[in-house]
């Protein structure tokens, strides 16, 4: 984790973001902490970031989602080398999403 993050002063989001308990709950949060725009970024970031792990390529994720390829590239250098919170993510994601479907 960079310096910048690892921080002290930094906990408090972490916690925040920890202790909610509902999408919902998550959703209403994130709408007054973000802009509309950080809120899009980070969407299209976790689109982006599942359709990696399905296989896709850039070319069709650029199709799907609009992102730069600057942006799949980030993206998949984190799912590759990052802090592992994709892969911590994505599994839960898929394992909740096959219960819902």
């Amino acid at each position: 984790m960079s310096k910048f993050l690892n921080k002290p002063a930094s906990d408090t989001l972490y916690k925040a973001i920890a202790c909610l308990e509902t999408e919902e709950e998550c959703r209403r949060f994130l709408q007054d902490l973000c802009t509309v725009s950080e809120l899009k970024a980070m969407e299209q970031r976790m689109d982006v970031a599942m359709l990696l792990d399905e296989g896709l390529i850039y070319s069709d994720i650029l199709e799907r989602t609009g992102a730069s390829s600057a942006t799949i590239s980030r993206v998949n250098r984190c799912l590759h080398y990052g802090a592992d919170g994709y892969r911590t993510v994505i599994p839960r994601l898929r394992e909740k999403q096959g219960k819902e479907g």
